[in-house]
């Protein structure tokens, strides 16, 4: 049996959302654990939710993609409701939590335990752990966490930022809620695949005692060869889901604190917004020289034909996969320290820091003056990504702690 699980495990991968396709950070992340694993022989079984914020239709899936990993999909209309939302504030359950309980996603984790064994069960972010006890019931496999970020702690940097005083009490609610029910679930997991060493130390501090292996975001370079048909420099741009509430923060502060003063001295000089959901503020918008993109159809081309990317997060956690892959591509990337969580970077070299609007100034103009410097860091960062954050080490990684996880 021992023999059997080196060469080739099978697993069961449940996620918040849809790998495929991989378009935005959280479904590349899981992607690319999925290609690495089907890459090194390994079996891999996907069931994702669909939703109205992430929805995906299977008749659009590759055939060639469903013959390698099964997938199937169960459609919940998770949205956030004003009145659930507002009789939450008087429950100590987590609303974020008990908006992915669904009795017909239950059942198809039933159903496919019921025809199929594994040997490892992941479970994609902490809002599939309401499934924990029914694979108990139906499974003998280990079940590990995949953790992309210590949830509660986004919402906690999204109430510390917040000056509605109604909006910080009900962003405090949301985090104090979800870091109770992260603090109660942390040891029902028999092991835990952190995206960053950082992560893996502060599921430690809430009390996990069970293995915690960190395994970040892994890159295949061999995706990101694009040669641009055409660069435009000097060219600035931001690029992220807009309807995850970090990016929009991080979209609207940078635009009320460090835009003006970077379009009085460079009046030519474009910020192009790119990702989907974009915020009706931000389509009625009319400011000189911001150019609202919206969702691209190729992101990696849109990132290689822009200049300089900026990150300007003020709350999040885990690893910005876009930040990943504009490094990949060989983008000089000024981010907050927040943004940049989670990479083994060196300030300067490959990335560079900013976390005040005089410093997010002072670190473009200085860029855009020195182009030869820019191109520099840019390609350190594709380098720290080859060094570091190969796909194929990465999942080798992963393979080495769940086998560690089996013979225990």
């Amino acid at each position: 049996m021992e023999e059997k699980k080196k060469n080739g495990m099978r697993i069961f991968q449940i996620c918040n959302k849809s790998p495929f396709p991989p378009k935005e950070g959280g479904s590349i992340a899981m992607n690319n654990i999925t290609q690495g694993m089907l890459a090194k022989g390994h079996t891999v079984k996907i069931l994702a939710f669909s939703t109205p914020k992430y929805f995906v239709d299977e008749k659009t899936f590759p055939p060639e993609y469903i013959k390698k990993t099964g997938i199937e999909t169960v459609f919940i209309d998770n949205t956030v409701k004003l009145t659930d939302a507002f009789f939450n504030l008087f429950s100590s359950q987590s609303y974020h939590i008990k908006r992915f309980v669904s009795k017909e996603f239950e059942n198809k984790i039933i159903s496919i335990l019921q025809k199929e064994t594994f040997d490892i069960i992941q479970l994609e972010t902490i809002y599939i752990s309401p499934y924990i006890e029914t694979i108990h019931k139906y499974s003998d496999a280990k079940i590990v966490l995949r953790s992309h970020n210590i949830e509660y702690l986004i919402w906690e940097r999204l109430a510390s930022s917040a000056n509605n005083f109604f909006r910080k009490a009900y962003l405090k609610h949301l985090a104090n809620t979800l870091k109770k029910y992260e603090i109660k679930t942390v040891n029902k997991f028999d092991g835990i695949a952190a995206i960053t060493s950082k992560d893996a130390e502060q599921l430690k501090v809430l009390g996990c005692k069970k293995p915690i292996c960190d395994i970040p975001l892994g890159i295949d370079l061999n995706n990101y060869s694009i040669v641009p048909s055409y660069l435009e420099i000097p060219s600035l741009f931001h690029i992220g889901s807009m309807n995850w509430m970090p990016n929009e923060e991080a979209v609207k502060w940078f635009i009320s604190n460090v835009w003006d003063d970077i379009h009085a001295e460079y009046p030519t000089l474009k910020l192009y917004l790119a990702g989907r959901n974009m915020p009706d503020w931000l389509l009625e918008m009319k400011m000189p020289n911001i150019e609202i993109v919206g969702e691209v159809e190729d992101a990696l081309t849109f990132i290689s034909s822009k200049q300089i990317m900026i990150v300007p997060l003020l709350s999040g956690s885990g690893m910005r996969v876009k930040i990943m892959e504009g490094m990949a591509l060989g983008k000089i990337i000024i981010s907050t320290t927040i943004g940049a969580e989670g990479i083994d970077y060196e300030n300067g070299k490959n990335i560079v820091l900013a976390d005040s609007p005089e410093e997010f100034n002072k670190m473009i103009k200085y860029y855009l003056n020195d182009q030869n410097s820019a191109e520099q860091v840019g390609i350190q960062a594709k380098k720290l990504i080859k060094e570091k954050y190969d796909n194929k080490v990465i999942t080798e990684k992963l393979i080495a702690f769940y086998h560690q996880l089996l013979n225990n």
